[in-house]
């Protein structure tokens, strides 16, 4: 019985909190500090999930295509970030349109706190929270490049930041369609890398990766804009309560505090849009001068194809012959 309360501490989410319903009794969970104990157990199983992807799928994909030593990196990186994206994008699409998230915009902000979770939803932002974390220790196991280490580091930085703090501010909803939203995005990009990789000429998925990202974009600030400029000031407890989990809801009231978070949002969007139109730019530059090279070496190879103008008859020894085999030339007549 010991071994296995110490199993469940590892293996399953904890502090479960029965609440009352019009129906019975509904078992829900909050936060704390045994949620590290799980992630920990998690981040190992992630870590060989990780491997089983990488031997199994993306090594032998590498051997046929026989791709050099950066190409070979970041093939990985992106196998592995398909496989990452697409099953969040499957299993985040069905938390949401489950707890009706999708539905009923309202809820996002209704109710706030969000202090107790359905099952779902905690194990779904525990096993996010796992998964980026185990990328850090990836890093050595893949042997990065150095030059791309804080690149990565980035961008782990940045999910982590975003995914742990709606999950301990309670905005876990609002966290959820916005985590729906970028996956999909990211899961397009780096499934049109891995078609280029194998046919550099085919760009399609690239063409919809573009309208997707400016799409999900628009939404993500418009939930934005929704969430926090509109809904949340609204709540009817305004109190800072940090045993409800109140933690700052009260500052919304203060319309300069909104406006500031609002331009802060608007501000990191516009730097997201400002890379993706600068990525966008390098792309049909590089596009267009392939083509002119193309175009200049077609037009080069007619030109050598063209037949050249020779001298009648035919050379032997460097010297002209006429076609019956004599020399062209004139022969000078001796004096008598």
């Amino acid at each position: 019985q010991v071994t296995a309360k110490t199993a469940f501490l590892f293996i399953l989410p904890q502090y479960n909190v029965s609440v009352p319903t019009a129906d019975g009794e509904l078992v829900q969970y909050h936060y704390g500090l045994k949620d590290l104990v799980t992630i920990l157990f998690y981040i190992f199983i992630t870590i060989i999930l990780h491997a089983v992807v990488q031997e199994y799928a993306l090594d032998k994909i590498n051997r046929r295509l026989h791709l050099s030593k950066v190409k070979h990196s970041k093939f990985n990186e992106s196998g592995q970030l398909v496989a990452f994206h697409l099953t969040s994008v499957i299993w985040c699409l069905y938390v949401v349109v489950t707890e009706g998230y999708v539905s009923n915009p309202r809820s996002l902000w209704e109710n706030y706190p969000h202090v107790y979770l359905p099952f779902q939803v905690k194990f779904f932002y525990l096993c996010q929270l796992a998964y980026w974390l185990h990328a850090l220790p990836e890093l050595y196991f893949q042997k990065v490049r150095k030059e791309e280490i804080p690149r990565q580091l980035q961008r782990i930085a940045l999910y982590l930041v975003h995914i742990a703090g709606a999950y301990l501010l309670n905005l876990t909803r609002l966290g959820l369609i916005l985590l729906l939203l970028q996956y999909l995005a990211e899961f397009f990009f780096h499934m049109a890398q891995l078609v280029c990789f194998t046919d550099e000429n085919n760009e399609k998925l690239f063409n919809v990766w573009a309208v997707v990202f400016v799409v999900t974009r628009l939404f993500t600030l418009t939930l934005y804009i929704l969430v926090i400029g509109f809904g949340l000031p609204r709540v009817e407890n305004q109190a800072f309560d940090p045993e409800k989990g109140n933690l700052f809801s009260f500052l919304f009231n203060n319309i300069l505090f909104r406006m500031s978070v609002l331009l802060l949002v608007c501000l990191f969007q516009a730097s997201v849009m400002w890379r993706f139109i600068h990525f966008q730019l390098r792309r049909w530059r590089e596009y267009w001068n392939e083509q002119s090279s193309r175009k200049r070496a077609a037009a080069g190879a007619k030109q050598q194809a063209k037949p050249l103008k020779r001298d009648s008859g035919y050379h032997e020894n460097g010297v002209v012959k006429a076609e019956n085999g004599t020399s062209p030339r004139t022969k000078k007549l001796k004096s008598p």
